[in-house]
Parts: structure tokens; sequence; C-alpha cells
């Protein structure tokens, strides 16, 4: 169920899908393109130096379980406190949230390391967050990978459960 807040900013703003779940919709690509001889073997082809996007999560909805090439910074604008979920190589699971609480230990910014697996969920089930997303090397649908859940679950099986509920397949 849209609150007619997230619906009305998901108008104003221009959103669309995404596929982990969300809206979103791209703000910022450099014109500055960095070739692949600068970039770190990972990557395949040129990028543009940096990319950033509006997205907006409701309360009912997550970001699945994915992956990405590059860096990518979160930036809190409004809503909800937004819980980031990172599954580190190690095994470890780190919860960062994003929001306006200071005091409660909440942050403006964050960030999701380049090939760390990351989720997100509003704190507020009723609610939505709406965040801004930088990305450098900018960001290509190549370098994105949505997570599988048994091959997740078979690398991280002590998470088991959240990797259920952050999961489509």
């Amino acid at each position: 169920m849209v609150s007619a807040k997230a619906s009305n900013l998901i108008r104003l703003l221009g959103l669309e899908r995404h596929p982990e779940g969300g809206w979103f919709r791209r703000t910022y690509e450099c014109a500055d393109r960095l070739g692949a001889d600068c970039l770190p073997p990972r990557f395949e082809g040129e990028r543009p130096v940096a990319t950033a996007i509006l997205y907006l999560l409701e309360g009912w909805d997550f970001s699945a379980f994915h992956r990405l090439k590059s860096d990518e910074i979160w930036h809190f604008y409004e809503g909800s406190p937004l819980v980031l979920y990172m599954l580190w190589e190690g095994g470890a699971l780190h919860a960062v949230t994003l929001g306006r609480g200071i005091e409660r230990g909440e942050t403006f910014q964050a960030i999701t390391p380049a090939g760390c697996w990351f989720a997100a969920r509003v704190s507020d089930p009723d609610g939505f967050t709406l965040v801004g997303c930088t990305v450098a090397p900018g960001f290509d649908y190549t370098d994105f990978e949505l997570a599988n859940r048994t091959a997740l679950t078979a690398r991280y099986p002590q998470h088991r459960e959240i990797i259920k509920g952050l999961t489509r397949a």
C-alpha cells in the first residue's frame, strides 16, 4: 500500500520501479568517462566518473540483496529510518541505520563497499524513506548482481533468516 506522501514523491520526482525493489531515477551522470585502462580489472569497458540516483523505498517493500562493482554512498533525505544490511566476505552481518536520529546511532550517510552483498528495509512498515545513492566509478547495469537466495544462503548459512526476508528468488 503506497502512502499518499510516498505516492506524491514518486510522481513529482518521476521515479520508476527498480529491479531490486523500490523506486528510482538517475539524477546525474558525469560527462567525463574513465577508460577501461584506468579502471580495476573487475570492470569491462569505460564508465562515467560518477552517477547519482534518487531512491524511494516503502515500508512494505525492500531493496533485495545485491552487489555492485563500485562503492555506493547512501544519503538520507526524508522519511522513516532505513536499515542497510551488509554481508562481509568473512561472514559478518553489519547493519547501519540511515536517518535523522543521530542520538540513536542513525547516520545521514553510509557506504556499501564494492563487492559487498547489501540490502535495505525501511524501519517503519507503514512509512517510506527517500535517499540518494552516489556511485563511483559510475553505475552500469553490467556491474549489478542480484543475489540468488539459495546461493547466498549456502555461502552465509548463519544469516539464513535475513537472507530469506531480503531476497526475491
